[in-house]
């Protein structure tokens, strides 16, 4: 089982100190034995240890930067929310195949802003613009928050904040189990808790560092159990030799354990393996041993939304893939709403 993460090193922003949140995690800190360092900006961290690109990646990614956010514009990329509400940038996990290593570039490392109370008020402008609309947010674009939240709490209280909010919802998706500290949250059924799911294989061989299917699929029962509107995202869903058995294990696994009551408000979101030529330097040069298949000749080129080309699977492949987990889900989970297949 994967442990909860614990950061070998911390810096901190002087300026979030002021923060009472700031104040609270450092002195935890402390009391855990770890080394912090101080540092003027959280995305200014010059002097990571390490001495070399495989060493320095390896220590950023088990690094903690507690800061503030200062621009609290909300991106509203995300096709199933409105707007994403950035309390975490980066994760822990070693996910091969991860678009954040593109956008997150040089800095690895994880970040935590501690002025979620000024997150929460321009969320809250957000919303009162929309209003009498429903407003979604989105938690886990730049990060899997659940990982660090067991740290931080503040996922905690943002699904607190948004189950007090008239016009607004939450929503993330995380591939950890580390969930216990969430069960007991006022959420009013305003958030909708996601798991990224996928085959034993790609989570074996692609997924270090996350929480094993099992561990996932038991974390999922839990967050049912405690009343959260479920979902899970199955991404990305990759070919390899047997991937139709191993999908179908996969569903077979979810349906053996979710009770029933947790099927009827259920959603599944599916998203086909894809990758740009930035992202396939950055991933050779940060897993150089991946059996992650990234041969442009294998794959369609398609222009990307934001003038950014990647490759996809071929027609006839979508196809296949949107066919056979969308029989599995009508199959297994006959009352689920298949969102989008990407």
């Amino acid at each position: 089982m994967v442990k909860p993460f614990i950061p070998q090193l911390v810096y901190v922003e002087p300026k979030a100190l002021e923060y009472p949140l700031g104040e609270k995690l450092i002195h935890k800190f402390r009391k855990m034995d770890i080394e912090i360092r101080e540092t003027t900006s959280h995305n200014q961290i010059r002097n990571l240890p390490g001495e070399n690109h495989f060493q320095k990646y390896r220590i950023a990614k088990s690094t903690l930067v507690v800061g503030i956010r200062k621009t609290l514009t909300f991106d509203t990329s995300k096709p199933s929310a409105e707007y994403a509400i950035p309390l975490a940038t980066g994760c822990m996990g070693h996910c091969h195949y991860c678009y954040l290593q593109t956008t997150m570039g040089s800095k690895p490392y994880i970040r935590t802003y501690v002025n979620v109370d000024e997150i929460f008020a321009s969320a809250e402008r957000y919303m009162e613009e929309r209003a009498p609309e429903i407003t979604r947010f989105e938690a886990s674009c730049t990060s899997d928050i659940v990982g660090i939240d067991h740290l931080t709490h503040h996922l905690k209280k943002a699904i607190e904040f948004f189950g007090e909010s008239e016009h607004g919802k939450l929503r993330f998706v995380t591939k950890f189990a580390h969930v216990d500290h969430l069960l007991d949250a006022k959420h009013n059924g305003k958030t909708r808790f996601r798991f990224s799911i996928n085959d034993e294989y790609i989570i074996k061989f692609f997924e270090p560092g996350t929480s094993r299917l099992h561990e996932r699929i038991d974390a999922a029962v839990k967050v049912a159990e405690a009343g959260f509107p479920l979902g899970f995202i199955v991404a990305p869903i990759y070919l390899h030799e047997g991937w139709k058995e191993g999908y179908k294990e996969m569903f077979e696994k979810l349906d053996g354990v979710l009770p029933s009551f947790a099927r009827n408000d259920l959603t599944f979101e599916m998203i086909q393996h894809r990758f740009t030529k930035p992202a396939k330097r950055v991933i050779q040069e940060n897993y150089p041993m991946t059996k992650l298949e990234l041969d442009e000749s294998k794959r369609k080129w398609k222009w990307g939304k934001y003038g950014i080309g990647k490759y996809v699977y071929h027609d006839q492949e979508q196809e296949d893939i949107k066919d056979t987990l969308g029989n599995y889900i009508h199959h297994y989970f006959p009352e689920a709403k298949i969102e989008y297949f990407t």
